[in-house]
């Protein structure tokens, strides 16, 4: 089995039981414990475990309110070169996420928008923003990411076509493309990404050159990636045929 397809079985692994446990593991995979510590290293920088002794549990997840206040300079710089990205006169999707919703305060004031979104924060913020109108996708509201989910989501995101989305990203790389922690998280932002003229992502580093579970699209379908510095993973995204643009001191 290679690398990636355990790091994603020990994800999936710790997703649905809580923990895992090395040796167990190590015997099932048929490789050594000294791999799989390895592995659960390289899943704990990622932030997808929290290493304990003897193997490793799911971390405590942190709701959108909670993450809207980490690296928050660095997210406000993104989000608003993010903002120029958005064309006049358009329907634009916001992707729930809290990179996504300093992208939503950032919105420029001198054009008319339509912004449509799946995230009951993101539709507070901008509902009496002049010059802007708000549909909000409605569906059971997922407490940890902050947005709507499920059949009634997905089925109301595809009567759309958005000019851009901006969607929010767990994890992307080059190879598993744009990928997300839960099933029906994923199903939402694919469908957000099949409707929509142009995708972007708009990232901290932490989350370039990793993946998680579930699917949502290649790279070859996002159109832009905005991030603060370059990186192999950056570059490999670029030559997949994303337009990356960096934004941070040196960033160039």
């Amino acid at each position: 089995m290679l690398t990636r397809d355990r790091h994603t079985l020990i994800a999936e692994r710790l997703r649905g039981r809580g923990s895992v446990v090395a040796s167990v593991l190590a015997a099932e995979l048929a490789v050594s414990e000294d791999t799989i510590r390895r592995d659960l290293r390289a899943l704990e920088a990622s932030g997808l475990c929290e290493r304990v002794h003897g193997g490793a549990v799911a971390p405590v997840p942190q709701p959108v309110r909670a993450r809207a206040g980490l690296a928050r300079d660095e997210k406000d710089v993104i989000a608003r070169a993010a903002a120029r990205l958005v064309p006049a006169d358009a329907l634009v999707f916001v992707d729930a996420g809290s990179t996504n919703l300093a992208i939503a305060q950032a919105l420029p004031l001198d054009r008319r928008l339509t912004v449509a979104t799946n995230a009951p924060a993101i539709a507070a913020l901008l509902y009496d923003r002049p010059g802007t109108s708000v549909i909000l996708v409605g569906g059971r509201v997922e407490p940890h990411s902050g947005a709507c989910v499920g059949v009634e989501t997905v089925a109301a995101i595809a009567d759309l076509r958005p000019a851009l989305a901006f969607l929010g990203a767990c994890a992307l790389d080059a190879a598993s493309g744009l990928t997300a922690f839960g099933h029906e998280e994923a199903q939402v932002k694919a469908a957000i990404a099949r409707v929509s003229d142009a995708v972007a992502v708009a990232v901290t580093p932490d989350k370039i050159g990793t993946h998680a579970p579930f699917r949502v699209a290649p790279a070859e379908a996002i159109a832009h990636l905005v991030t603060l510095s370059p990186s192999p993973a950056c570059a490999a995204l670029a030559a997949a045929g994303v337009s990356v643009l960096y934004v941070g001191e040196g960033g160039g």
